[in-house]
């Protein structure tokens, strides 16, 4: 049964190693609304059944609105393992889908980005808004500053983010990072280069 009490916080470290013999975790961060391009729902769909089809648990916002709610309903319904973490003043707006395989509630959005990430061994962010924005720089930041050295994917259907790419590099270009940013990340133009991707980090749970 899910459950709906908050996290104790969390002291191991950003890149604690995935224990062996489980299959990986893989968080993703996407928009709470469905979009203009039907592109991005067929994608997120498609990443969800991916998910099944391997073995591997999603970790997500644990809303069932927009492109999370796609992605959990399609990972669900495969059969795969579905960890849901939402804050408490989004469970309205975001219909938190308390069915998930485990239903966190937190305090707030900081805590629930680390209780994902914590929760997570790889990040893929499919097509989204000001939070999945957020979201993916945080976890960028992290990596950029050895906190963690977790694969982090963006998904580009129909070259969503190559406005975002084109700014990352602008950023270097300008000098207020160092090239060294660019290989923190993986563009990847759809879901079965994410699930090529994913696979080639995580070899023996595929």
């Amino acid at each position: 049964m899910a459950s709906a009490s908050a996290p104790t916080p969390a002291t191991a470290p950003l890149d604690a190693p995935r224990a062996a013999n489980t299959a990986p975790s893989i968080c993703v961060f996407c928009g709470a609304r469905p979009g203009t391009n039907p592109a991005h729902v067929t994608a997120a769909q498609s990443f969800g059944k991916t998910l099944a089809r391997r073995g591997w648990r999603l970790v997500y916002g644990a809303g069932d609105v927009g492109i999370m709610g796609e992605v959990a309903r399609a990972a669900q319904n495969a059969g795969a393992n579905c960890f849901g973490v939402i804050p408490v003043h989004l469970m309205g707006a975001e219909r938190g889908k308390r069915d998930l395989t485990t239903f966190v509630i937190t305090e707030d959005m900081h805590e629930r980005k680390k209780v994902m990430f914590m929760n997570s061994d790889a990040i893929v962010v499919l097509p989204g808004g000001a939070g999945s924005l957020d979201e993916f720089f945080e976890v960028l930041t992290w990596a950029q500053i050895g906190l963690h050295k977790k694969p982090i994917l963006l998904v580009d259907v129909a070259g969503y983010w190559q406005p975002l790419v084109a700014m990352i590099q602008h950023i270097v270009a300008e000098g207020f990072a160092d090239a060294s940013l660019l290989q923190l990340f993986q563009v990847v133009p759809d879901v079965a280069a994410a699930e090529a991707a994913l696979v080639a980090h995580f070899p023996a749970a595929s």
